[in-house]
């Protein structure tokens, strides 16, 4: 599976992005596709996930109410909507296909798109 992020850019704080993974090579199916950021100088962070056999959804605590993974099977993509965006959420984002159920751990995930990057101005 090969992953392709896109969607990143520079925001003002309060402000609304959405991120997209695409797929090519194949489709989603039996994969969960996660979204994880890495901040300069910090350890890369799980951000959310989705089942895509049943749209099943996993968010981290500090951004549930602000972000949304969702998926679109007809394009084969999900997307992270990011609304209210905070300085600290500034990152590269990474999303990643694994079979596996621990969807938190990155070294569970086999695939990995190339990140986009999110800035959040003050």
């Amino acid at each position: 599976v090969q992953l392709q992020a896109s969607g990143g850019g520079l925001v003002q704080a309060g402000g609304s992005l959405r991120l997209s993974c695409a797929a090519s090579g194949r489709t989603f199916s039996g994969y969960a596709i996660g979204w994880f950021r890495q901040a300069p100088g910090k350890e890369r962070e799980f951000v959310a996930a989705i089942r895509w056999s049943n749209g099943g959804t996993y968010h981290l605590d500090s951004v549930k109410g602000r972000f949304t993974i969702s998926r679109d099977i007809a394009k084969n993509t999900v997307y992270l909507q990011m609304n209210s965006l905070k300085p600290e959420d500034t990152a590269v984002y990474y999303c990643a296909a694994t079979t596996s159920t621990y969807y938190y751990t990155s070294q569970k995930y086999d695939y990995w798109g190339q990140g986009t990057q999110v800035t959040v101005s003050s």
